[in-house]
């Protein structure tokens, strides 16, 4: 919403106008970029009036009778670069949106500038969006991602970090955080862990909003703010937790369909990318091997199918698409009769749109068509993407480190000893077996012996393993054993449900023979029970000495006791650390149970085992 209202000159977009919308350039910066990206597609921009969206560091042509909307971080070089076109006169107007809020040093910058190109009365508007935060899905938000490493796991947990360097990274996690809660237009009540970066958050967080409403004059929590109709009139409750709280479900194996894709693809702001693999063998010997073709799709809020399956264990996302295909084949036929109707002949869609629709029959034909090959294209894309999956869970056992990780975690008898697992050459990558040894490691609850660690060092070695992670691990559980009880995973695991009977039998896309029908039993992670205790207000040793914040309050206190006694209906969790998509899906999960109630989830940078084994 606040994107579009600032597209459209920072007036909310009239609904039922007519005639068109007024022709704009669009000019951001990388930052800008990733912010709208997942938001908004190349036709909806179009749709708005956006006939060019630009880089701000690109080389651009002046085009001197259009408005021009900016949307960039206000940093040095972007300010320069905005100067720079006020005196090459680039555009009509310029309507300047800043990201995050602007310094008055930098906005007298701006102001000399246009007095020396001339150009005051064309600096049309200048506003701070406060937008600095990436919205992936409606429920989840992700800080940032360029610089990322900036606010990663290992930048906020260097041992040999300076207090100033910290200063830093939590004054740009709560900066982020301030954004959000600006255009939410809610002021929450803040809960987290003592002693951890999630506390420092919250004290600068406390501070910085606590100050905004002080200011009255300048409060962006009055009145007509974008999101006063969007909360009931019960304020968010935001529970910060720190990643260290948790470290096995980071590298856990998933077996829910966006966390694989997460897992195993490269999947990035909503996009994935995928090598398509082209056939080898109609190359005659000797031929060079074809080039691997790069191709990407959109996974987005507008994808039916993702939006019911993302959530859901593979083998049924394979079953679905399957049933999906097979009643697409029923309409195909339709499909060409309609073609035929139409005197198409092959893909070409152009062609549809410009057919005058001067019969019922080409009537109906012009409208369902569409529908259908949309279908089409989403089907499509759901078979290259999960059949790239289950490429990887074939090649590398993923069924059966998920299966064993959930026994482990759940302290159940295993059927395979570890160091089998370890030394199988045939199941999974190195980097697999690490993992697996990892959350063996973080969910023992007594280490095991030197001898014992040793016989496993040397198994991972041969397997090809780098070692470096566990160092890390080790100091880690040496300083949360100071600290805290381990953390418990409930005690249910994954139940095999028989192969996947009709998928065999229908000649499928998909061949999952020996893959396992794992299904997923409901069962909260740490941080899903962290938010259960405070949401309702349970009573319980892991969070009773959470600290409490209330912006509102005129004076601070420094209490772990509510004021509030009332269960939440909002809630927002934010990992201070980096989160991953299966604690997202645990929540979602865990809300849905949950009448009238909503829950967003937040982490300061999104990755999977991959990245995050290369951090620790």
């Amino acid at each position: 919403v606040a994107l579009k209202r600032m597209l459209n000159f920072n007036v909310p977009p009239v609904k039922n106008s007519t005639g068109e919308p007024v022709w704009k350039v669009l000019i951001y910066d990388r930052f800008g970029q990733d912010i709208i990206s997942p938001l908004l597609s190349v036709k909806e921009l179009r749709d708005m009036g956006i006939t060019l969206h630009l880089l701000l560091h690109s080389d651009r042509d002046a085009i001197p009778d259009v408005p021009a909307v900016y949307f960039v971080m206000p940093t040095e070089e972007n300010i320069d670069r905005m100067c720079q076109d006020l005196r090459n006169q680039l555009y009509e107007s310029y309507y300047l949106n800043f990201i995050s809020a602007i310094s008055r040093s930098k906005l007298e910058d701006i102001a000399n500038a246009a007095i020396g190109a001339n150009a005051v009365t064309q600096v049309a508007k200048v506003f701070d969006q406060y937008l600095n935060f990436i919205t992936l899905e409606d429920d989840m938000f992700v800080l940032c991602n360029q610089n990322k490493e900036l606010v990663s796991y290992r930048a906020i947990n260097r041992p040999d970090i300076t207090d100033t360097e910290m200063e830093t990274i939590m004054d740009t996690i709560v900066d982020s955080l301030f954004c959000f809660f600006v255009t939410l237009g809610a002021i929450p009540i803040i809960r987290c862990s003592r002693g951890t970066a999630a506390e420092m958050v919250a004290v600068k967080l406390d501070k910085k909003l606590r100050e905004n409403l002080r200011d009255a004059r300048n409060s962006l929590f009055t009145g007509d703010t974008l999101g006063a109709g969007q909360f009931s009139f019960q304020r968010p409750l935001l529970v910060l937790v720190d990643r260290n709280i948790d470290l096995a479900t980071p590298l856990h194996h998933t077996w829910t369909y966006q966390a694989l894709v997460h897992d195993v693809l490269d999947f990035h702001l909503n996009r994935v990318n995928l090598e398509e693999s082209k056939g080898t063998e109609s190359s005659p010997a000797g031929a060079r091997p074809k080039k691997k073709n790069k191709k990407s799709y959109d996974l987005t809020a507008s994808d039916k199918f993702w939006q019911k399956h993302k959530g859901s264990p593979f083998p049924e996302v394979a079953e679905s698409v399957q049933q999906e295909l097979e009643s697409y084949r029923a309409q195909e036929d339709e499909v060409k009769r309609l073609k035929s109707i139409m005197g198409i002949e092959g893909e070409d869609e152009g062609a549809i749109s410009m057919l005058s629709d001067n019969t019922a029959k080409l009537t109906s034909a012009v409208s369902s068509l569409p529908e259908l090959l949309e279908k089409k294209r989403l089907i499509d894309l759901h078979t290259n993407v999960a059949t790239a999956v289950l490429e990887h869970i074939k090649s590398r056992k993923l069924d059966v480190y998920f299966e064993y990780e959930e026994k482990i975690m759940s302290k159940s008898t295993l059927d395979k000893s570890l160091l089998d697992m370890i030394s199988d050459p045939d199941a999974g990558t190195p980097e697999d077996k690490m993992r697996l040894f990892l959350i063996y490691y973080i969910s023992s609850v007594q280490a095991p012996s030197e001898i014992d660690l040793e016989q496993y060092k040397k198994a991972l070695m041969d397997a090809g393993c780098n070692l470096a992670p566990l160092s890390y691990i080790k100091q880690w559980k040496a300083f949360t054993k100071m600290a805290s009880a381990p953390t418990s995973y409930g005690n249910t695991t994954a139940k095999p449900l028989g192969l996947f009977s009709r998928v065999m039998n229908t000649g499928s896309q998909f061949v999952m023979e020996g893959v396992k029908n794992l299904v997923l039993k409901q069962q909260n992670l740490p941080v899903t029970r962290i938010l259960d205790n405070l949401m309702e207000m349970k009573s319980n040793p892991e969070t009773d000495d959470y600290r409490y914040f209330d912006p509102k309050m005129l004076r601070g206190s420094d209490s772990s006791v509510p004021r509030n006694k009332n269960p939440f209906q909002e809630a927002i969790v934010f990992i201070v650390g980096g989160g991953n998509y299966i604690e997202y899906q645990n929540l979602i999960d865990y809300i849905k149970g949950k009448q009238g109630k909503h829950v967003l989830y937040g982490c300061s940078e999104l990755f999977n085992a991959t990245q995050f084994i290369k951090q620790v």
